[in-house]
């Protein structure tokens, strides 16, 4: 069930939701085109696509290109998964539960141990901080996580990792569970989202203790640790343009228009205004997703390599870096001869092998102790201290690597 106050791309999936769960939408049944969901919602395209994506994503329907999407063909295990899922959340809402109220707001936390749940203290009696995060899919997330325990290790807390999967909804259980279970606070990482999380908004409104890392919410003032993007986008661009290269592309993997994708485009344009060059529009390609487990050669990047329009290429995270270095040895690009590939984030393990690709580093293992540092501060706060928000922004340092080299187009 929907309503007006949650964002719109989850009115949408939510809408589907209920007609598949209402059985007037069964399996196989072709749903409406992406221009008859604009319609009825009065909505952009890309706020369409992100919902079908994420329906897609969670099982619920299957795209075909060229035909539109149907309801998955298991739809049935997915209802009952539904079901078993909402019986469980019913059995925990009515769970017995302690409310402490304490001079950081009125919150409610979980002090007893209960089944299929964790108490308010770890073995060994040590206290929980919940770490939300989208996915653990890459060396960036190992290295925060490193930074983060480092910390912890001698402390009287112990790390709880939830991850959301880039769902806002996930995001906001996550919270909600992790508070109900005794957490004495949070270190989030925000997932790709159009909107604010309004959980995140209320935690900030009650004083619960909680830290922002990577990403943060402009006009909202909150305790926050990351790298700044902008200097980062300057730095690749002027690396790459002392290297020779002036058709320099800067790419992302989501049409998000997430603040830290903003604050990397913007140092990516001051860079080249810096330069006095001219911002080729067909350079930015932050309009498509990046499916990692297929090779398309009928995808807008795979084409637009292949065009040879870009002789570097600035990848907003070090996934989508290897991706292109997969793309362009499919199509018989040398890297670095006929392309360079900077990335932000270093993809590998940090061993120094060979071949390893130039990188601009956030230092997230630093930005995991820091976001510790700050939050054990607020937890040792004494009581009725007005408590002061703490912004820590890491200079980001350019890595050179082995997918980078001088233009060899004059």
């Amino acid at each position: 069930m929907y309503n007006d106050r949650q964002p719109l791309y989850v009115q949408i999936q939510e809408h589907f939701k209920d007609l598949i769960l209402n059985g007037e939408l069964k399996a196989n049944d072709k749903i409406p085109s992406e221009k008859e969901v604009m319609e009825q919602f009065s909505v952009s395209r890309i706020t369409v696509a992100n919902a079908l994506m994420q329906l897609a994503k969670d099982g619920w329907i299957y795209r075909v290109p060229g035909r539109g999407s149907f309801v998955s063909e298991e739809i049935h295990e997915i209802l009952l998964n539904h079901k078993s899922m909402f019986e469980s959340e019913n059995r925990l809402q009515n769970l017995p539960i302690e409310r402490s109220y304490t001079s950081m707001g009125s919150t409610v936390v979980s002090t007893k141990k209960t089944a299929g749940t964790f108490s308010s203290t770890a073995s060994g009696g040590r206290k929980i901080i919940g770490l939300v995060i989208p996915v653990l899919v890459d060396y960036f997330s190992i290295r925060l996580i490193q930074g983060i325990n480092n910390m912890l290790e001698d402390s009287q807390y112990t790390l709880y990792i939830v991850q959301t999967f880039n769902s806002i909804e996930r995001e906001e259980e996550a919270i909600l569970d992790l508070i109900k279970n005794g957490a004495a606070g949070l270190i989030i990482f925000p997932c790709d989202t159009e909107t604010y999380n309004e959980e995140i908004l209320s935690l900030k409104q009650s004083k619960f203790p909680f830290v922002l890392i990577d990403r943060y919410f402009p006009g909202v003032e909150t305790n926050i640790v990351r790298c700044d993007g902008l200097i980062g986008g300057k730095l690749a661009v002027d690396y790459l343009w002392d290297l020779g290269h002036r058709d320099i592309a800067i790419c992302s993997d989501s049409p998000l228009p997430t603040i830290t994708v903003e604050d990397r485009i913007n140092g990516y344009m001051d860079g080249l205004k810096k330069r006095e060059a001219l911002i080729n529009p067909a350079l930015i390609l932050t309009d498509f997703y990046v499916d990692y487990k297929e090779m398309n050669t009928e995808h807008p990047l795979y084409r637009f390599i292949k065009s040879g329009m870009a002789t570097a290429f600035i990848t907003l995270n070090g996934r989508l870096g290897l991706h292109i270095m997969s793309i362009c040895r499919e199509i018989g690009l040398r890297v670095p001869e006929d392309i360079s590939i900077l990335t932000f984030d270093d993809p590998s393990p940090g061993l120094k092998e060979s071949g390893a690709l130039t990188y601009i580093s956030q230092s997230e293992g630093i930005m995991g102790e820091e976001a510790v540092k700050v939050l054990l501060n607020m937890l040792e706060e004494t009581p009725n201290m007005d408590h002061k928000y703490h912004k820590v922004i890491i200079k980001p340092e350019l890595k050179e690597g082995e997918s980078t080299a001088i233009c060899s187009v004059q």
